[in-house]
């Protein structure tokens, strides 16, 4: 019978479990840590809410592992910060002491939370699992073994994984990374982010504090999980008069710019500022990025001289700036420059935002010569994707056929699959 696997990203925000556990005390290790004060940290988590520690703490004491084994993987992830064997206490026994504090529990659903998660609850086989996290782990083996100051701790490592639990195994691994300060290649971090992705954690048990060996960032990267970015992105931010609610308008630049868990530093605020140079670089006029960006936004009747966009060109360089600080911050290193433009794909790109003149939205057909102007002179790629978000803003239809042709403009741009599914209202009759 297949295992039934957690949603952990809906009862946890951060790291769970035992190697949250580890990962609290590694926080905490200049403070005084004996197995009282241990004991009483993993019983406040217990009673936090994490239901998680007392099982995982059961799956190992279930496991055929010896003590040797648990002592080297839990000296590893908490860099040697609490010793059991220091206390006069074996690994399995400080682990029962552990198991006691966090009696088996499941925490309490209604009926619609239960089938809601059960839809979202992950389908991996455990065998398939041992087998890619088993993987990792030798792939960092030599990394682990000049950085971890804890003999053994691969082998150990690998037995979790293939004789107790291939979910935990993993995340006692990150733990270890991380405590180490392991350095991982870009490569390495996006298959621990997939595998953690797999097996529903919350970005950040991958994400936060590991070492990770960025590649170079790139104005021209296209490939962002969550879809949308650069203008269009800070465009749907503020729209119309709600954004007010959300903070300024800096506040709301900064928040795009910043990198959530998945991407390295400055990859946001690069491709944000690369579109806000192309557009401030260009022979558009100062009017029509202001017509263009209030048609984005969804604020062409906001008329007020004060408001932050009244003109575009300065709001523009207002989003430079912004971006210019971020980038400087998390990659002082960067300078900035302008990808190529798409200029192989103008024409077909023209074609869709002349499609757009026919549209019922009245906005929509007042900015088309606009795009046009941005497709021929700026970038057919911005202009693809000011089209595509202007569309959504307006809740424009799209027939299957004309939506065919902007999947193969975004596959050709290098577009993630996010960007186009559900956002774009269907058309039903059938038309084009």
């Amino acid at each position: 019978m297949a295992r039934t696997r957690e949603v952990y990203f809906y009862d946890y925000a951060a790291d769970f479990g035992l190697s949250g556990l580890a990962g609290t005390l590694c926080a905490r290790s200049t403070l005084r840590l004996d197995e009282p004060v241990v004991l009483d940290v993993a019983e406040s988590e217990a009673e936090d809410d994490d239901h998680r520690l007392g099982a995982d703490a059961r799956l190992l004491l279930e496991s055929p592992l010896p003590d040797d084994v648990l002592h080297t993987v839990w000296l590893a992830a908490v860099r040697r910060c609490f010793d059991p064997a220091e206390e006069g206490t074996d690994t399995r026994t400080w682990l029962e002491r552990v198991a006691d504090l966090c009696p088996p529990r499941a925490p309490e659903r209604d009926p619609y939370e239960a089938t809601s998660l059960d839809e979202a609850r992950p389908v991996v086989p455990e065998e398939e699992l041992r087998t890619a996290v088993a993987a990792e782990i030798e792939s960092a083996a030599a990394g682990l073994g000049l950085r971890v100051a804890v003999p053994g701790v691969v082998p150990a490592l690998l037995r979790v994984v293939r004789e107790a639990d291939a979910d935990l195994g993993f995340r006692l691994f990150l733990r270890a990374l991380k405590a180490y300060s392991v350095p991982v290649g870009a490569d390495t971090y996006e298959r621990l982010l997939a595998l953690g992705d797999g097996l529903a954690y919350p970005r950040v048990v991958v994400h936060d504090e590991l070492a990770v060996r960025w590649r170079p960032l790139d104005p021209g990267r296209r490939d962002f999980a969550r879809g949308r970015f650069g203008l269009p992105i800070l465009a749907a931010a503020l729209r119309g008069t709600e954004w007010t609610y959300g903070g300024t308008p800096r506040e709301h630049i900064q928040r795009v710019a910043d990198d959530g868990p998945g991407h390295a530093p400055g990859a946001y605020a690069a491709v944000l500022l690369d579109d806000a140079w192309r557009l401030l670089d260009s022979a558009v006029p100062s009017r029509a990025v202001g017509l263009l960006w209030r048609t984005a936004t969804g604020r062409l009747n906001v008329l007020d001289e004060d408001e932050f966009d009244a003109d575009g060109r300065v709001w523009l360089e207002q989003v430079s700036q912004v971006c210019h600080a971020h980038l400087a911050e998390v990659d002082p290193a960067y300078a900035p420059f302008l990808s190529p433009a798409r200029t192989d794909l103008t024409e077909a790109v023209l074609r869709e935002v002349r499609e757009a003149v026919h549209a019922d939205a009245e906005p929509v057909r007042g900015v088309a010569r606009v795009l046009e102007d941005v497709v021929t002179a700026v970038d057919p790629d911005l202009g693809f994707r000011l089209l595509l978000h202007i569309l959504t803003t307006y809740g424009v239809p799209v027939g299957e056929a004309r939506r065919g042709r902007y999947r193969a403009l975004a596959a050709q741009l290098g577009f993630s699959e996010d960007h186009l599914d559900d956002r774009l209202p269907e058309d039903r009759r059938g038309v084009s």
